[in-house]
């Protein structure tokens, strides 16, 4: 009599053990429908993002307007769409202040060593020890409010991060032997830094940036909330919860799905960068 054949001694073992994870699914689908909102939000909408229809003012959730309308007739649905590319693209541009910036300093300061490393990290401490939403408000004092200044802002606080994992990162890697092997053969400082040290370093940071891509989204989200960030009529997420707190008890739905979209993409983000750090690890 024959041995029944046990999953784990078939083929479908390992065609499963190849298939992406369902969080991972999730994360993708979830990063993905918010990029292509942000990308083509006029395809994905049949209603104006900024102005209302007569007679539909908050609207309920229904076949006609899938997420309710605002207290002027405006589509949720089309405004969290449209909001999308206010919110994602102010995510790119403070993660990318804070990764270019913050990955200098954190170059300079680890390969250079001496008086100027720490001098660099005091200014690093500076910023770490001012909490976030302080340093934040202040920025935009100076530069004023607005969707840009809101991203600034934000990469600026997420300059010291960036540093400090980019000078440790160069510090292991400096005192590896392929580092003394080019100084060796006589490749010159900015070579070595260019060719060696520097792409070795930004696996690390090219992970953290992706978390800080959620936390920046947040973080932009708060300032829109507290009415720094990108002003009326746009449809920039935290400004459309702001504007549904008037509305909470007769119209839940202008703060619940707002709030959910950036829950869900602020936790798709993290679980993509936790994803990249293990995948280095």
């Amino acid at each position: 009599m024959s041995r029944p054949v046990a999953f784990a001694d078939t083929p479908w073992r390992d065609l499963a053990s190849r298939l992406p994870s369902a969080p991972v699914v999730l994360t993708a689908f979830i990063l993905g429908t918010a990029l292509t909102w942000a990308l083509v939000p006029d395809l994905l909408s049949g209603y104006s993002a900024t102005v209302g229809l007569p007679g539909n003012q908050l609207k309920p959730p229904s076949l006609q307007h899938w997420l309710g309308t605002d207290e002027l007739g405006r589509d949720l649905l089309a405004r969290l769409i449209h909001g999308a590319r206010y919110s994602l693209s102010g995510a790119v541009l403070a993660v990318g202040v804070g990764l270019v910036a913050g990955s200098a300093i954190g170059l300079v300061a680890g390969a250079a060593g001496g008086r100027t490393d720490t001098w660099l990290m005091r200014v690093v401490d500076v910023l770490l020890a001012v909490p976030t939403l302080l340093l934040s408000l202040a920025i935009i004092m100076i530069l004023g409010f607005g969707h840009v200044q809101a991203a600034l802002a934000v990469g600026v606080t997420a300059i010291a991060s960036f540093a400090r994992l980019m000078r440790s990162e160069v510090l292991t890697i400096w005192r590896s032997a392929y580092v003394e092997a080019a100084f060796g053969s006589g490749a010159t400082f900015p070579k070595v830094l260019w060719r060696h040290v520097l792409p070795n370093a930004l696996t690390s940071v090219l992970a953290l940036a992706a978390l800080q891509f959620g936390s920046a989204i947040l973080q932009i989200s708060t300032l829109g909330f507290l009415g720094y960030g990108a002003p009326p009529p746009t449809p920039e997420w935290g400004l459309l919860i702001a504007e549904g707190r008037s509305y909470m008890m007769i119209a839940w739905w202008l703060t619940l799905f707002p709030g959910l979209a950036v829950i869900l993409v602020v936790m798709a983000a993290n679980h993509l960068g936790h994803t990249l750090e293990r995948t280095k690890a």
